[in-house]
């Protein structure tokens, strides 16, 4: 029970007993008599808020930074009725910032006997579970002079998915597949190729491509046509590890990391490849193996969503370790991590060896542009030192790729907007070179 605000005021009002009541301490008790029954009255009349029936329906899975819709269904079992104020709490972070207070505040009126149904709508800005916190009720009377309250468990979770942005670039990184999968006139011969069919020779052909064999059953010239091996494996690697939890402008590097991955499933499950997932710091994180083509992409998406950065350091043994177990046979083993000096000479260099021998390394790493618009800068002292320690990180960072180059790991750096197609781009050299 709680006195309102126009209660307070009348009770106020009414406390005085000189200058506004004539009557003496005879008014003055008349009126806050009148006052405790009207208020009285009120309260008696309020719906009950423990008697209350809430369930919820709605939305469980929504992607990061789009709209998700919780319904609120409130039954109201009294014979009075309901007039309320109602709070549907939940995580800040289920909300952008300064949209809480409106998202989550509802007024409301239920007939008694009856049921009503609010709807919040949520736009959370982190990826993982957001649960349902509690439902607070405030009921009046019908005079608002009094209140009943209460708070109520209703279970509800939505799982906020990875955005998978870089979707966009799928289908002209599709049709880059179909000209290497021979679908059209530009067909390639690599190391691990396979033959496709006979077509009649033009000029231009590779005059290695020839079957003489064929062509001396007919009257043409026969030539070979050779498309990229299907069936191939790619482990995906995610280093979960402190450096994959700093921002590059509004993106953890890790949330980058995750969008390249995503792109770069949805393109080699198009291309008859199977894609394994591994997030590892210290221990697995997440793990998908042997999916269906059909059922890797929504598996990665849901390991991924509660994958968070931990703020220790990777261990690259045992990282290494944990892919050879989940790649025994030859692949593509794709390491999503970064391209800081002290990680990879410390860590990863010592133990490449054991990958590179066995598996095609690529190595996807976050460039910040923030660096390059510093080593560009000009125009005053701070902007020069600024522009010298931009250039000294840059060629640190150079020296990095390369020495990884050197170990036959292939190295792309990009920017976050930049990874995600520059990483399918590797892959289909790799599979065009006939590499995987």
């Amino acid at each position: 029970m709680a006195l309102t605000g126009r209660a307070a005021l009348l009770a106020a009002l009414g406390s005085i007993p000189v200058g506004i009541w004539d009557a003496g301490w005879t008014g003055f008790f008349a009126v806050n008599g009148s006052l405790a029954i009207a208020c009285a009255c009120d309260f008696a009349l309020a719906a009950p808020v423990r008697r209350l029936g809430l369930t919820r329906s709605g939305d469980t899975s929504v992607r990061l930074n789009e709209s998700a819709d919780v319904t609120l269904t409130v039954t109201n079992p009294s014979g009075r009725p309901l007039r309320a104020g109602l709070r549907d709490a939940w995580p800040p972070s289920s909300w952008q910032s300064g949209t809480e207070v409106e998202a989550s505040r509802h007024r409301l009126t239920v007939p008694a006997g009856e049921r009503r149904r609010v709807t919040t709508r949520l736009r959370p800005t982190r990826r993982g579970d957001r649960h349902a916190d509690r439902v607070t009720i405030r009921s009046y009377g019908p005079l608002g002079l009094f209140t009943r309250q209460g708070n109520h468990r209703v279970p509800w979770t939505v799982l906020v998915l990875p955005p998978f942005t870089s979707r966009k670039h799928l289908p002209s990184k599709l049709a880059r597949l179909r000209e290497l999968d021979g679908r059209t006139s530009v067909l390639t011969r690599g190391e691990g190729t396979e033959f496709d069919s006979l077509r009649e020779y033009v000029p231009g052909d590779d005059t290695r491509s020839i079957d003489w064999r064929a062509t001396a059953r007919q009257t043409t010239v026969a030539v070979r046509t050779w498309r990229p091996e299907r069936d191939r494996h790619i482990l995906l690697v995610l280093d979960t590890g402190r450096t994959s939890a700093g921002r590059v402008g509004d993106v953890p590097r890790l949330d980058a990391s995750m969008d390249a991955a995503l792109l770069l499933t949805a393109l080699a499950s198009r291309a008859g490849d199977r894609v394994d997932l591994l997030a590892y710091d210290r221990r697995v994180r997440a793990l998908v193996q042997g999916r269906a083509a059909a059922d890797v992409l929504p598996s990665l998406v849901n390991a991924m969503a509660g994958v968070e950065p931990e703020l220790i350091e990777t261990d690259a043994r045992g990282l290494t370790a944990t892919a050879l177990r989940a790649a025994p046979r030859r692949s593509l083993i794709v390491l999503l991590t970064s391209l800081d000096t002290a990680p990879i000479e410390e860590g990863l260099l010592p133990v490449l060896p054991q990958l590179t021998q066995r598996h095609t390394v690529l190595l996807a790493s976050v460039a910040d542009p923030h660096i390059a618009a510093m080593a560009a800068a000009r125009g005053n002292t701070e902007a020069v030192y600024e522009a010298a320690a931009a250039a000294q990180a840059q060629t640190e960072r150079h020296r990095t790729a390369e020495q990884l180059r050197r170990h036959g790991v292939t190295v792309v750096d990009a920017t976050p907007d930049e990874l995600a197609p520059a990483l399918a781009d590797a892959y289909l050299a790799l599979k065009a070179a006939g590499r995987l």
